[in-house]
């Protein structure tokens, strides 16, 4: 019976052969942004190296390099007073030989209710830390999700949220991704936006201090050492699976590193 089979979701066929670099927006450059984009230059490297046509990241963030930044984000002391997705972007692309783009602005609609420029991809990555972003990001989705059909349609936005020592990502459709005939599995073609699923538990969750930190062991104050890295590292594992076997049984986890425990989200 249907009901016996393990639920699965299946990548979006174009992700597994793409033409052309499969078009990458990372959203936040900061503590997990930066680490995400690490493992965003492995990961497209890896691709190539297997034959696919690889990744092309747009990196989005309006914030400046500060001393509180050094030592928990992914910068240098002769970085301060840059923007971060210019010195994150020129150094991935120096590093990797590749050709990525950074954006000097906020992903948001303008004062006229415009959407932002060259903001259309196949996956959106969000590493932001306040809850109106996510809207922001989730409302630009649905509005591409009814636009023309595009190479570059929105398929996949997945979403790195935390506090001081626990975390979550959770991967979502922005429509329906066909899905193939299968007798062994159930599959799943839609899966539900954070915003959707978790609204009201993310508005609860907001903290009402979200000025930027003045030293780092401020930050670590609010977000201890390696919640971001794991965070990134999981979280990007989750991605490259999609890319690599073509399918998942999960859509996202739960992590706490104060007592060290991970529990998956399942599809379905």
């Amino acid at each position: 019976m249907n009901a016996d089979k393990t639920k699965i979701h299946f990548t979006d066929s174009y992700l597994i052969s793409p033409t052309n670099p499969v078009t990458v927006n990372l959203i936040g450059a900061g503590g997990t942004g930066s680490k995400v984009l690490t493992a965003l230059m492995e990961m497209n490297h890896s691709l190539t190296a297997l034959g696919h046509a690889g990744i092309s990241v747009r990196l989005w963030d309006d914030d400046i390099v500060t001393g509180a930044n050094i030592g928990r984000q992914r910068f240098a002391q002769c970085e301060i007073g840059l923007y971060k997705a210019s010195a994150l972007i020129n150094r991935a692309n120096r590093f990797m030989g590749t050709n990525w783009k950074a954006e000097i602005s906020k992903f948001e609609k303008d004062e006229l209710g415009r959407l932002p420029q060259n903001a259309l991809a196949s996956i959106y990555i969000t590493c932001v830390d306040n809850v109106k972003s996510r809207f922001e990001t989730a409302d630009i989705l649905k509005l591409y999700a009814n636009g023309r059909h595009h190479r570059d349609d929105p398929k996949y936005w997945m979403d790195f949220g935390n506090s001081q020592y626990a975390g979550q990502v959770i991967l979502s459709t922005v429509s329906e991704i066909k899905q193939p005939d299968s007798q062994k599995y159930h599959t799943v073609a839609s899966l539900p936006f954070v915003t959707d699923e978790f609204g009201e538990l993310l508005e609860h969750s907001e903290s009402a201090d979200d000025a930027p930190s003045c030293s780092l062991a401020e930050a670590l104050e609010k977000q201890d050492l390696f919640i971001n890295s794991a965070l990134a590292q999981m979280g990007c594992s989750l991605l490259w699976n999609l890319f690599r076997f073509g399918m998942t049984e999960n859509r996202g986890f739960f992590l706490n590193l104060k007592n060290f425990s991970s529990h998956p989200l399942k599809v379905g």
